[in-house]
Parts: C-alpha cells; structure tokens; sequence
C-alpha cells in the first residue's frame, strides 16, 4: 500500500474548482508534477487550463487554489506561485508516514494485477555461432522488461527463438564435416557453441579461398562465388536437410545439440532464463497455411510467377512477397505462423519482440499483414526496438571472427572487478569463495548496468573502463551504496525501529524520502514504455541521494533517539528498495564491498 498523494491533490483540485468557481472537471484532467528543483514545494499543479472558468489572471487563480488546498488537504502545509504554476509544499508527516508504509511493504512499488498476460521473445539467437555483445544487450533489456511488466502487475512469459537451420547453419556443418577431423567439445575442450562458430568461421575463410582461385582461372567475381564448391556443396546439403535426408539430419541435430549446451552455459553466467523454447526448424512452415488462407479469401494476391503477396500500399508501405513462385517462405512467413501458434499457446495481449531497429520495417510489415487477415491478436504485437552496441573499431561481423564474444566479455568483467577490488585492499581473503562471488557479482552489474542505463531506442558505445568505475554512473557505484548500508546496520546493531510522530526533517532527508516516495511511479512508467533504463536511472539517483544525505548526517551518533530512528528507517528502506531495482534489472548486491 502507498499513499498516492497526486491522485488526492487532483481530487481536492476539483473540489476546489467546483467550490470556488461552479465548474466541474474531473480529477484526472489536472497537471500534478514533481516541483523543478529550482523552485521551493514537493509539487506544481498547472493552473493554465482553469482560467476559463476562474475568469482571473493565471497567479490570483493559483492563489485561490492554493489557499483552498491548504485549509481542505491536511498534507499541504505552505504554497507558492510563479506566474501560473501553484508549487505545494507537503508536511514533514506526510513523509515520514510514507516511510512507515514503504517499511512495512516487502513488496513495495509492485503493481497492482492488471489482467493482462504478455510474450516477451528476446535473444534469438542462431545456432552457428556462439553469443556476442549484441546479444547480451539483446537478452538484458529482454530478461529486464518481463521482469519490470510482471512487477508492475502483468502476467508474463518469457520465450525464445532458436533460429536453428537455413543455409548459416549447414555452413558450419559442412566446414566441420569437411575439416573437422572428428573434433568435439569433449575432445577439444571447446565450448560447443564456440566449435560451431569456429567452422562457421572456417567455411568463410575456405570459401573466400576457392572464390579467389576460380577468380585467378578467370572467373568474374559473381561466377566465382556462384560456381565455388563450397557454395554448391552447401546447398546441396540444404536441401537434403529439407528432405528428410537421415545422416544429414543426424549432423544437425548432433551439432545443435553442442550449441545449445554451450548457450545455457551463458545463460546461466548472464542469469537469463526463458519459459519457453520455439525453433524456427518446427515453426518455419506454419505460416503456409495463413498466407494461402489469406490468398483464398482475397486478402493477398498472386502474380504471374506464381508467388503470393500482400499489398501493404494502403497503409503506407509497399508490396511484401510471402511465399516465393517456388513455394518456399520467407522470413515473414515464418513468423506469421509463429505468431499465430504463440496465440494458440497463450491468448496472450500483447507479443512484444525484442530485436534491434535495423527490423523496424520487418515488423510494421507483421503486424500490418495479420491485421488484413483479421487476427485477434494483430494490435499486441509491439517491437521493442533498441539500438545495436558499436565498438570504438566500428560494428562486429560474425563470419569474420570478430565479435566481441559473451564469454569472453563476462571474463574480462569479473577479472576487472576483481583487479579494482583487490586494489582498495580491503578484502581479508581474496582467495575466499565468497571473494570470487564478489567479484561476479560486481563484475556482472557493471556489465549489466551499463547496458541498461541507456534508452534502448538508442544505439551506445559499450566501454568496459567506464562501467566498472566505483565514482560514476555505474552498477558498482549503487551496489557500494547498498552494501554501505548494510554495514551502517550492522555498526548499529540490533535496533527495533520506531519511526516518530513528530520530527522536523533536514532537507536532505528530505531528499531521500521524496526520491523513495517515487518508487511505484517508475515502475508503472517503465513498464508503460518498455524501458528499463528508467529504472536503472532511478536506483543510481537514489543511491546518488542516499550518500549525500549520509555525508552530513550520522546515523549511529545520531543527535536524538527520534532522529536515529528516523535515519535507521530510511537506510533500510533505500535498501530494499536499491535490491527490488537491481533484481528487475537482473543485478545482484553484495551485503559488503
């Protein structure tokens, strides 16, 4: 339970107007706003649109209704006006009440049920190569807004798809069948998924060779590529995978089986974990039936060759081709069964995909196309579009062997936070167990944090330096903050809290209060927009605001019994509060740093 003190001030605001003025508004109709820090008062009502009906200047209309909020609402104490803003200032009770209710809710700032249930497909990843940069970023702001939905109320399932055959895929099986020699995880001790990618690597590499070589022998580059024995070899074996062919299907299945072994070993360093499993080798063909559902009631259209489209001019965009004149599907087509088999599963309100904007148009087109043929669930689907990760080097090219590899980052992360660990010199066992969980921890909420503190609308430039700092705007900076916290409780001692009924809070308590006040708000605003980065900014400003109120106030030579009190009930609920933040967005906290 909390108090919703915006939600009285735009019921007593029209009150006040139906007193004063005759003149019903409704409630929600009213502008309630944190007040500028700038400016004196907890919150501005805007009073610009009432001047119709008071029929007076922009400050006497905030003046009457200051004063009627001030004699009608026992929580505002004071009142100014700046031409047509009334800035409200609110009693040290009324806070330090908020405070009492936020300690005894474990589940503070959790939604109330909304009734609706929600997909969230994010990683995606395909089974050729191992996980990169671009997927961590992928897989974080996905594992972080089904949390952040279901907090706030919504029932939530959390889906993956592997994109697990195609031409990339039999790339690497056909390099590893060509120069593998037999090679296992087992037997090279490389990660399966890492072997995959090594002969997805391999393929390139041979490939490139023959096309250099038929170039040589006076082939342009087009026949060249075209006429390489690897190219023909590859989709030879394509083809024999979609027909069934026993030892090639044996292959595939066996190297994917190395690949998806090799994935939830990452999973499980990244603590992301999914409800659901969908391979794109049992859904690709599903869509068939839709688009020739929609061709036979008039919805998409055939051309001379034979190929089915939708035609999408109406709404803007262009003609999208859905099934090829050779009867094979596309990518849409795919995902318009998968959409539709979702739905079957789940019934659920909204699809949201995770995946970056180069696949803006790609989604329009879904959305638009299951919209002609009349799916229920069309107007869900929503694209959580982020932008890619880039690198001070430029973007990562899988068969080039570039990439920035997940494993390989969460190494570095964990070996960086134990090297600036090991630096402050404060740890008694650096060898310890519990020192190396340390380091994990702080090593994986840099990595994290940093990932997620940015809109994802918008692309970043990933550096590792800048996220492990313990001074900026980092995920170590916060978990000091907590951990800082539960050594001043533990200086304490064991102390029963008992908040007071009357105290006159410093402005920098103050501070804390209002910032903790705000909790519940920031999780409906993230959850409304599918933006963890609202959360990740909020846990950095209360941990920001803690510390500066911890600068000038003791809290276990506290001046007065009431005032340690005070003090002890807003380090533990900043607390908490900093551990709900970070567990939303996947990040753990240390009980000391």
């Amino acid at each position: 339970m909390t108090i919703n003190i915006q939600q009285q001030i735009r019921t007593a605001c029209a009150a006040a107007v139906k007193e004063l003025y005759g003149a019903d508004i409704d409630a929600a109709n009213f502008a309630v706003e944190r007040t500028n820090k700038e400016h004196e008062g907890d919150y501005t009502v805007v009073v610009f649109p009432l001047l119709r009906v008071s029929k007076k200047k922009p400050e006497e209309t905030a003046n009457d209704l200051g004063e009627y909020l001030k004699a009608n609402l026992k929580q505002v104490t004071g009142f100014n006006v700046i031409k047509g803003f009334l800035n409200l200032s609110l009693a040290d009770s009324f806070w330090i009440d908020t405070l009492g209710l936020g300690l005894l809710n474990n589940e503070y700032g959790k939604g109330m049920p909304t009734n609706q249930r929600i997909t969230v497909e994010y990683c995606g990843p395909n089974t050729n190569k191992p996980l990169h940069l671009g997927h961590i970023r992928n897989m974080l702001l996905g594992f972080s807004v089904s949390n952040i939905l279901e907090f706030a109320g919504n029932e939530v399932i959390k889906v993956n798809m592997y994109n697990d055959r195609g031409i990339a895929i039999c790339k690497s099986m056909l390099a590893w069948q060509k120069f593998g020699n037999g090679e296992t995880p087992e037997s090279s001790g490389i990660k399966g998924d890492h072997l995959m990618g090594k002969y997805y690597v391999v393929f390139d590499q041979k490939y490139k060779e023959q096309v250099e070589q038929l170039k040589a022998e006076g082939l342009t580059e087009d026949e060249a590529k075209k006429k390489a024995p690897l190219q023909q070899e590859v989709q030879a074996m394509l083809l024999q995978w979609e027909a069934g062919d026993p030892d090639t299907v044996a292959l595939w299945k066996m190297m994917n089986d190395w690949v998806y072994a090799g994935f939830n070993v990452t999973f499980e360093k990244m603590g992301v974990n999914f409800d659901r499993d969908y391979y794109e080798s049992e859904t690709y063909l599903l869509g068939r039936d839709l688009v020739l559902e929609g061709l036979a009631s008039g919805v998409f259209f055939k051309k001379e060759d034979g190929s089915i489209w939708v035609d999408l001019t109406d709404k803007g965009l262009d003609q999208k081709v859905l099934l090829r004149s050779d009867g094979t599907s596309v990518y849409l087509t795919q995902d318009l069964g998968t959409a539709d088999l979702r739905y079957s599963h789940y019934h659920m309100d909204r699809n949201v995909y995770v995946v970056a904007d180069e696949q803006n148009y790609h989604f329009k087109v879904l959305q638009l196309t299951l919209e002609k043929l009349g799916k229920p669930y069309a107007a869900g689907i929503y694209h959580l579009s982020y932008g890619l990760v880039e690198l001070p080097h430029g973007r990562m090219k899988s068969r080039e062997g570039n990439v920035v590899d997940a494993d390989d980052l969460i190494r570095e992360m964990v070996a960086a936070a134990k090297a600036q660990t090991l630096e402050l010199g404060k740890l008694e066992n650096p060898e310890s167990q519990e020192a190396e969980e340390l380091f994990r921890t702080i090593g994986m909420g840099a990595l994290k944090f940093f990932m997620l503190r940015v809109d994802p609308k918008k692309k970043m430039l990933f550096n590792p330096e800048e996220s492990i700092d313990l001074q900026g705007q980092t995920g170590p900076f916060v978990q000091y903050s907590y951990a800082r916290i539960q050594s001043i409780k533990s200086k304490v001692g064991d102390v029963k809290l008992e908040l007071p009924t009357t105290y006159n809070l410093s402005a920098h308590e103050k501070e804390v209060l209002v910032e903790l006040y705000q909790y519940p708000s920031v999780i409906q605003d993230a959850a409304k927009n599918f933006d963890p980065s609202v959360v990740a900014s909020y846990a950095y400003n209360l941990a920001k605001t803690f510390n500066k109120f911890y600068v000038d106030h003791s809290i276990a030579n506290a001046e007065t019994p009431e005032a340690k009190h005070l003090r002890l009930g807003l380090a533990e609920h900043t607390a908490k509060v900093l551990a709900s933040a970070f567990n939303l967005l996947g990040i753990d906290v240390p009980e000391r740093m």
